[in-house]
């Protein structure tokens, strides 16, 4: 993956909406000493470089009924059909999160559920039919927190 090589306004900003992602662009552009059309600008460069993927409200799937969250292991059959599962995944929307992983598992999924039962129809009805050797699910209790990556340590160029 490429790294950017990001100036001071660039960090600056991103600092400034990594905190808020609702701040005005004229208050950034104030904070930042330049013009809005500039912090406009800034943020349409670092959404084309893929820095920025764009911005989004966050909801609390408890809220809406969804009190199960678990973790999945998966172990393929055939892992050469990465893409086929893939693909599937993407079509079961309470699957939420997918990642390739080192170790014990060849995927390893986040899934919201309404409940326990729920959350075994997933596992039973849409999992085991991608063709899994085997999986392994650990439901969370809740999260103790969760946060996006830090970007007030982005060093300032001196």
């Amino acid at each position: 993956m490429a790294h950017h090589n990001l100036d001071n306004l660039d960090k600056k900003i991103l600092r400034m909406i990594a905190e808020d992602a609702r701040v005005p662009f004229l208050e950034v552009a104030r904070a930042c000493n330049v013009s809005g059309a500039a912090i406009h600008q800034r943020i349409q460069k670092l959404n084309n470089l893929g820095v920025l993927k764009g911005s989004q409200f966050v909801i609390d799937p408890e809220k809406i009924g969804y009190e199960t969250c678990a973790y999945v292991g998966l172990n393929l059959k055939h892992p050469e059909s990465f893409d086929k599962v893939v693909k599937a995944l993407k079509d079961i929307p309470e699957v939420v999160e997918c990642h390739y992983t080192t170790g014990d598992y060849d995927m390893f999924i986040k899934i919201y559920a309404r409940n326990n039962h729920h959350l075994l129809d997933i596992i039973h009805d849409k999992l085991q039919p991608l063709g899994l050797s085997r999986s392994e699910t650990i439901i969370s209790f809740g999260s103790a927190f969760e946060r996006r990556l830090p970007v007030v340590d982005l060093p300032l160029d001196e």
